[in-house]
């Protein structure tokens, strides 16, 4: 049993059990070669010509060409080869071809890398023109009617993949009709099969490619329509199938179970109506509206496919609310499939001229015409679960004050750091070298807990510090005067440290923040967080040390090697480090699913730490793996953990997270700590076998 909601279909679609059968049928009972004469072959191909003929009903091919082939990329690459050899034998001959391959904005990355490609190895060196597209997606026509005249080969696309914008062709074909040009035309149709009526043969388009995978069928299987008296060159020549369009023995699973799709389709009593897809549409709109508040959809409904909602939430990045979709176990992407493992904004929305937050935040939510009202319940559902996760992290604005949480709170692993020790009793804080781009989310979780912060401080001196703490408002202590480092004037003196020296603290619930003062001239700063005894705080007490690099080694007569050393810069994602760090062991830090019942058997007080984040887990669907209960221990809290790891009894600790890579970080990270028994499970929970699910 599966709990998944899949809902990035424009990536690829589940495939149609009827597909399946189909493609099953054919690999086993009618597996003869279409080429074939004889009677196996011959069943093979009535598979072959009642595909193709029901494609040809289906999109109003009339007379042109229509061949099956690999898919979408192919399609795109053989018609541009096609219209560029066509235009540089032309150009031989002496006729006018124009100068400018012109190509949407919003185009699938495959059409502008296929056009610069020919153009390149044929020698044509024609320039390629964007052609741009206003804020709702949609070609700007009067950017078109100005080169027009001077466009050799025009690409344009029947719905984006990213926004599922409909492209305005009947307005792209008037203009290009009244500016007389002689371009060839081409038009992505990925996403309109099975979305868009299409009638081919009726239009003055010139190439139209179509995938199989994006429509319930199987990857590997696609179509390329070509126009009567359009220009053709085979992009694979061989042993002269599909009439010598495109030779290799064909694909016939995937084009039989095409052929189920395209049948369905035809017979209409399998996917829904335009209009029930629209309601499912507006439930799952409401949802995210109702669980996301300020939630911004970047596709205008009325211009775009009813199975695709693109959405953007401030102060969330894309990679946030994937990660609490995944958790929920609603599958959604990034942008498109082929970017959203980038960490990137989106092209397609910068191309719109959305602002950065909503290109670089965007996520895609796509549904296909199969999509049924549980499947819509149900996901709205776990929306809201999502909605109420992020909620309770202080990701985003609650009307409930959140639990606070204790100890020390890790922002940015990947450069640079901000940190907050944090005290739940007596709800205050003390932020250390914050960041300008940490700012909003310092700001949000101060509020969203109720903390007072009682000082901003820095390792460095004149770090920036008056744009948090204007944010913060009443939530900063401003009675006391600060430094340049932000160290409150009127701090505690007299703190002994175990050198024997002195050092003002600031008292936060038991413990305090000494500090250090490092290097000639006072030019750096170190602070030691620790538990006092009396007015010592001997170097055992000493958990936290934070400090720039270059004055680490100032640090050892205060502290002892079970101090974790906090740095303002972590360039190479270690967290934490300590004076003597050990040397790490991927290889043997890694345990798969299949030997993970037998690890967690042998060593019975092991304990599994789940190190997603705190919205992931709380919107976790999935149980505890091997029936034991996980503890969360997210990467920003890691440091906090890893030093009552080090101090106690060292049990074995087995990290997991949805794909393996920040589990792996965090074993690693123990491992280098001195805590040899760190583990991470390979492939993470995307990779674990189903389980059984609770009701």
């Amino acid at each position: 049993m599966t709990t998944e909601i899949y809902l990035d279909s424009n990536a690829t679609s589940v495939v149609l059990p009827a597909a399946i059968a189909a493609a099953i049928d054919a690999m086993g009972q009618r597996y003869g070669n279409p080429s074939s004469t004889h009677a196996t072959g011959l069943k093979a191909k009535v598979i072959l010509d009642d595909a193709r003929a029901c494609a040809a009903r289906l999109l109003g091919v009339g007379q042109g060409r229509l061949m099956f082939n690999s898919g979408a990329t192919e399609g795109i690459q053989t018609a541009v080869l096609s219209a560029l050899v066509a235009l540089r034998e032309r150009r031989d001959a002496g006729e006018a071809i124009g100068s400018l391959l012109v190509y949407g904005a919003t185009e699938h990355k495959a059409v502008p890398e296929s056009l610069a490609h020919w153009n390149r190895l044929l020698g044509l060196n024609l320039a390629l023109h964007k052609l741009p597209v206003g804020h709702d997606g949609v070609h700007d026509l009067a950017a078109l009617r100005e080169v027009a005249p001077q466009a050799a080969m025009v690409c344009t696309m029947a719905a984006n993949n990213e926004t599922g914008v409909v492209s305005d062709l009947i307005g792209i074909e008037a203009v290009l009709a009244q500016t007389n040009t002689a371009a060839l035309w081409m038009v992505d149709c990925v996403q309109a099969l099975g979305k868009l009526k299409l009638d081919l043969s009726s239009t003055r388009i010139d190439y139209a490619p179509f995938s199989g995978h994006k429509l319930y069928a199987p990857k590997g299987i696609g179509m390329l329509y070509v126009r009567a008296g359009a220009p053709f060159t085979p992009l694979i020549m061989g042993g002269g199938q599909e009439s010598g369009q495109r030779s290799g023995t064909e694909n016939m699973a995937g084009i039989a179970a095409l052929g189920a799709v395209l049948s369905a389709l035809e017979r209409g009593d399998t996917f829904r109506t335009q209009a029930e897809l629209c309601a499912f549409r507006a439930r799952l709109a409401d949802s995210l509206r109702a669980a996301l508040p300020g939630v911004v959809f970047n596709n205008p409904f009325d211009k775009a496919l009813p199975t695709t909602l693109n959405f953007a939430v401030p102060g969330l990045s894309s990679r946030e609310l994937m990660d609490v979709f995944d958790a929920a176990e609603v599958r959604v992407s990034a942008g498109s499939a082929c970017s959203s493992s980038k960490a990137a904004p989106s092209y397609v929305l910068d191309a719109m001229g959305l602002p950065l937050w909503r290109s670089a935040g965007a996520i895609r939510m796509s549904f296909g015409p199969l999509a049924d009202e549980a499947t819509i319940a149900a996901a709205c559902a776990r929306i809201e679960r999502c909605g109420a996760a992020l909620r309770a992290s202080c990701l985003i604005p609650s009307e409930r004050t959140a639990v606070p949480h204790d100890g020390l709170l890790q922002l940015g692993v990947e450069g640079a750091c901000s940190w907050m020790v944090l005290d739940a009793a007596s709800r205050s804080c003390i932020v250390i070298d914050p960041l300008p781009d940490h700012v909003a989310r310092i700001e949000s979780y101060v509020r969203c807990q109720n903390y007072q912060v009682q000082a901003i401080v820095s390792t460095l001196p004149n770090a920036g510090r008056a744009m948090l703490i204007e944010a913060l408002g009443r939530h900063f202590n401003r009675h006391a005067d600060a430094d340049e480092y932000g160290w409150p004037l009127n701090a505690a003196a007299g703190l002994v440290l175990e050198n024997g020296s002195g050092a003002a603290s600031i008292k936060l619930g038991q413990q305090v923040l000494a500090c250090v003062h490092c290097g000639t001239g006072d030019e750096l700063r170190a602070y030691l967080l620790g538990t006092p005894q009396g007015a010592t705080l001997p170097a055992a007490s000493v958990r936290f040390a934070f400090s720039a690099h270059p004055v680490q080694q100032a640090l050892h007569a205060v502290s002892t090697a079970q101090t974790l050393l906090c740095p303002t810069r972590d360039e190479h994602n270690q967290f934490c480090t300590v004076a003597a760090p050990q040397a790490t062991l991927a290889a043997d830090a890694q345990l798969d699913r299949s030997a993970l019942d037998a690890f967690l058997q042998a060593h019975p007080n092991a304990r599994l730490v789940d190190v997603r984040e705190p919205y992931e887990f709380a919107a976790a669907i999935a149980p505890a793996l091997a029936g034991r209960v996980a503890l969360s221990v997210p990467l920003s809290r890691l440091a906090e953990h890893a030093s009552g790891w080090l101090r106690a009894e060292q049990a074995p600790l087995v990290f997991f997270c949805r794909s393996g890579n920040r589990s792996m970080k965090a074993a690693q990270c123990l491992r280098r700590l001195g805590h040899q028994q760190a583990y991470s499970l390979s492939g993470g929970l995307a990779l674990a076998p189903p389980l059984p699910l609770a009701a």
